[in-house]
């Protein structure tokens, strides 16, 4: 009983790739790409925990976090880029598909 290996078999699975990496900040509910690097900036929150991201993830987590801010040492226009993109936004955003 011999198979010829010349072609694959039929019934191999079907190869997946690896899902693109998300930044830490981003949800896993939120169905936005990131933008720019995956640690372009911190958010510190009440308690002091903090959380890097991408400039869009730090935007859209930001509503959500009661007390949470930018830390002070990310560079100031990316601060404010996320600080501006926050506040056209609802607390978890992506829930009500913004």
């Amino acid at each position: 009983m011999h198979q010829s290996t010349s072609a694959p078999p039929t019934d191999r699975p079907a190869i997946r790739t690896a899902a693109p990496a998300r930044c830490p900040a981003a949800a896993a509910a939120d169905p936005t790409p990131c933008d720019g690097p995956p640690d372009a900036a911190t958010l510190v929150d009440r308690e002091g925990r903090e959380v890097a991201g991408c400039v869009q993830h730090c935007a859209r987590l930001l509503p959500g976090l009661d007390g949470a801010r930018v830390h002070p040492f990310v560079p100031t226009p990316r601060a404010v880029d996320i600080y501006f993109r926050a506040s056209e936004l609802p607390p978890f955003a992506w829930e009500i598909g913004r």
